[in-house]
């Protein structure tokens, strides 16, 4: 590839941003009362010198402040898979805040029972319990998995993602051992005291790191998302399954972003076992929501410890967490928006989606891969595509995941500013998809020809 053309081509998608939005530049020039300039840090990773600014968004469709109309592809990084404002949602949400009130009166509702019911039939856990983000999920599965074990660590796979989860900061370094992944903020302490790390799809690592009899629980993603999907070769999750129960270590599956594999995440489409399940993000519709899940005989052993504050100051908690507008939202979400049919719907769409990019990749013998993990699709920039997280990460290229992200964005679709992750929702159509491989196409072919 020619670096110079790259550059020479972003400089013009940077300069095209910059005219075309001047309503969104201004809005994050005057941003001076916020910490970098946006209501959160991440919000800078954008490409260009500035992020659009949101006015609407609905269904599939992102409306900036500039007046600009996109196919929203990135659906707040799995938050809006549903869809934005999905009508069932919009309505449980209006008459649970408008006509009933009490979005957070500390006292349970019906909802939650239904919900709970609901996320048993999918993922196969019986006992359920709610926070308002899956990184709360984690670290409150963390603390059950630490009490009930009496062990002090936490394993999770290098580059995968739970949120800001202390833990989870921690990566395999070039020597082969545990290190904190680089940028973690003030951390509270050296991460490889409460935590091992293994490379995804490596067993005998993993073997080796269990064999300590220190570690609580296996935190982990069934496939790696935020780091470029990163898929499971035959065997390897069956394999964490049997090292975890023979060592007594628990499983936790993380599906906030697995989800996308089916109604049921991961855990359901490949029949897997765990422990304990976390989730968020999409189950609220765009309401804040997450979800923990245990099993019958986990929940029996934590509820029969008479030492353990499961009530009031133990550390398992919120005074928002399950509150009634949460679980109004979530059951609307999971009974009318993101159903089985729904799933089936935005998997052959993404399938559409993944045919369209490698058709595009293998056209030009560019040296990418494509993967899918049901309705979640991703290209990579190395091929073959990467087996661990760590292969992964050294397959990003900022410069062209900014030209593309660019192009993209002004010409009217937006992928999700981290990766090169598109996701579907139910609204997403066959033409949204066309219009992406359209132009994808036009910027590898002004890129290379």
């Amino acid at each position: 590839m020619d670096r110079a053309r790259l550059r020479q081509l972003l400089a013009r998608e940077s300069a095209e941003a910059e005219r075309l939005n001047p309503r969104s530049r201004a809005a994050y020039a005057g941003a001076d009362h916020l910490f970098g300039r946006v209501p959160m840090t991440w919000m800078n990773k954008t490409a260009g010198a500035f992020p659009r600014y949101l006015d609407a968004a609905r269904g599939a469709r992102v409306t900036d402040i500039d007046g600009h109309d996109y196919i929203d592809f990135c659906l707040g990084d799995t938050g809006a898979m549903a869809g934005h404002s999905p009508d069932p949602v919009a309505a449980a949400v209006h008459r649970r805040f408008t006509e009933l009130g009490g979005a957070t009166a500390m006292l349970p509702t019906e909802d939650a029972e239904w919900v709970g019911a609901e996320l048993t039939r999918r993922f196969g856990l019986t006992r359920w319990s709610f926070s308002l983000t899956a990184t709360d999920a984690n670290r409150w599965a963390i603390r059950l998995a630490r009490a009930v074990t009496d062990r002090p660590k936490i394993l999770v796979n290098s580059y995968s993602y739970h949120g800001s989860v202390d833990e989870s900061l921690i990566v395999v370094g070039p020597d082969g051992r545990g290190t904190a992944r680089p940028g973690n903020v003030g951390a509270p302490c050296d991460v490889t005291l409460t935590s091992r790390v293994a490379e995804f799809n490596d067993l005998d690592q993993l073997e080796r790191e269990l064999a300590h009899g220190d570690v609580a629980a296996v935190l982990m993603e069934p496939a790696l998302t935020n780091i470029g999907i990163v898929l499971p070769e035959p065997g390897y999750l069956a394999g964490v399954r049997e090292l975890s129960r023979r060592t007594g270590t628990l499983l936790i599956n993380d599906e906030t972003h697995t989800f996308s594999a089916g109604p049921g995440g991961c855990t359901a489409a490949w029949g897997l076992e765990p422990d304990l399940l976390t989730i968020g993000k999409a189950i609220g519709g765009g309401i804040p929501a997450g979800a923990y899940g245990l099993s019958a005989e986990l929940a029996q052993r934590l509820l029969g410890r008479e030492d353990l504050d499961l009530v009031d100051m133990g550390g398992v908690g919120g005074t928002l967490a399950g509150n009634a507008l949460s679980m109004a939202a979530t059951r609307a979400t999971l009974e009318h928006v993101l159903t089985d049919e729904a799933f089936a719907h935005m998997e052959k769409l993404s399938e559409r989606f993944e045919d369209g990019v490698r058709s595009g990749i293998e056209r030009r013998e560019l040296p990418w891969s494509v993967s899918r993990l049901g309705a979640r699709t991703e290209y990579r920039f190395a091929n073959p595509a990467p087996r661990t997280g760590t292969e992964s990460a050294a397959a990003a290229d900022p410069e062209l995941e900014d030209y593309l992200h660019l192009f993209l964005a002004n010409r009217g679709v937006l992928l999700t500013p981290f990766h090169n992750m598109a996701l579907m929702c139910p609204a997403t159509t066959e033409e949204d998809v066309d219009t992406h491989t359209r132009l994808f196409d036009a910027a590898l072919a002004e890129l290379v020809g």
